[in-house]
């Protein structure tokens, strides 16, 4: 039926052009092709040749048979007439040839949709398992992070300075996790990475941080109206732990199973260690803003543990320092405690 539309197109074309005297093209816009196997495209498109070498020689023909009829002079209810009579002659001409090309349509599309799962055009089965494998291989690989997390500075002291002039206090942190399945079924995957974190620490009641004589820290009143006092300090982190998967395992055919690393429910855990990039006293008052990147007894070492509820690429985290923020002695046995919420760029 569709090459029948083809031809009679082809004949109110002659037509329209016999009786207008308009020329008829024929203009077949090529697509750009993504993801097609190339032996899809290389059958497609000889198959799509030998068509076309079809219709034109059958055009041809039939313009040429057109012509003889218009020279008959006969009146237009006749000439379509016959010119009907001409078509489905050649209609089923077309059919016929078309027919026994051959094209096996089924092939072609089963083609297609092993390369669109494999990306591949292997017919064999210890190929296309070996394929299935290497596609469903454990995850082994780098993802960057982002987090955000609010901090406090906890201690067991009765009575503690910070204690009672902290502000709001945050921590910031980015970097690369390293990802390593176990196994292409397993669970369980080591985790790893590097983390560049950035420890803030506000100051209320008009206090800031500064030097003591001894070259120490402490809090001071500031002698005017003070804007914003916060000591910045930067790290290097490198943690080390276990993350569970509670994702259900997925047949990827052949008896190839896996079970998906980014996907579903997972907790996780890890150890952490962290060495001291810079720290930075800002304070912004009536006389101006002062920034120092000077030394604040701020402890040069950092460690501790955290424990990670994910799902998908959301993570929600809390993060505890075994580290004192300060060294020295200085507001004795403070340590961080972040609860944050992370974002995998998986």
């Amino acid at each position: 039926m569709i090459k029948k539309l083809i031809v009679m197109g082809l004949m109110c074309s002659f037509s329209a052009s016999f009786y207008a005297q308009k020329t008829f093209n024929i203009n077949l816009s090529s697509k750009k092709d993504t993801e097609v196997s190339p032996i899809v495209k290389e059958k497609v498109e000889e198959y799509a040749a030998k068509i076309n070498t079809i219709i034109q020689e059958e055009k041809k023909l039939m313009e040429e048979e057109l012509l003889v009829l218009q020279a008959k002079n006969l009146d237009k209810a006749d000439f379509d007439r016959e010119k009907a009579k001409i078509a489905d002659r050649y209609s089923e001409k077309m059919d016929k040839r078309i027919e026994e090309l051959g094209f096996d349509l089924d092939d072609v599309i089963q083609k297609q949709v092993r390369y669109s799962l494999l990306n591949t055009d292997v017919t064999s089965k210890e190929e296309l398992k070996e394929k299935l494998l290497k596609k469903f291989r454990p995850t082994r690989s780098f993802t960057g992070y982002f987090s955000y997390g609010i901090m406090t500075l906890t201690n067991s002291s009765p009575d503690n300075e910070l204690d009672k002039n902290i502000g709001y206090a945050n921590n910031l942190e980015f970097g690369l996790k390293l990802n390593y399945q176990l196994s292409r079924t397993s669970p369980w995957a080591i985790t790893s990475g590097l983390g560049f974190s950035w420890r803030t620490v506000r100051t209320d009641n008009n206090m800031f941080f500064t030097k003591s004589a001894d070259q120490g820290v402490v809090l001071s009143q500031y002698g005017g109206s003070l804007d914003k006092s916060k000591l910045r300090t930067g790290y290097i982190i490198v943690p080390l732990g276990m993350q569970y998967n509670f994702s259900k395992l997925k047949n990827g055919g052949m008896d190839v199973q896996y079970r998906s690393y980014y996907t579903g429910f997972k907790i996780g855990a890890n150890v952490y260690g962290g060495v001291k990039m810079s720290t930075n006293n800002i304070v912004k008052g009536n006389d101006g803003e002062m920034r120092d990147r000077g030394n604040y007894q701020v402890n040069p070492f950092v460690y501790g543990a955290q424990l990670t509820v994910s799902y998908n690429s959301f993570s929600l985290f809390v993060k505890k320092d075994f580290s004192n923020f300060f060294k020295d002695g200085y507001f004795k046995n403070d340590k961080a405690l972040i609860f944050g919420l992370t974002i995998g760029l998986d």
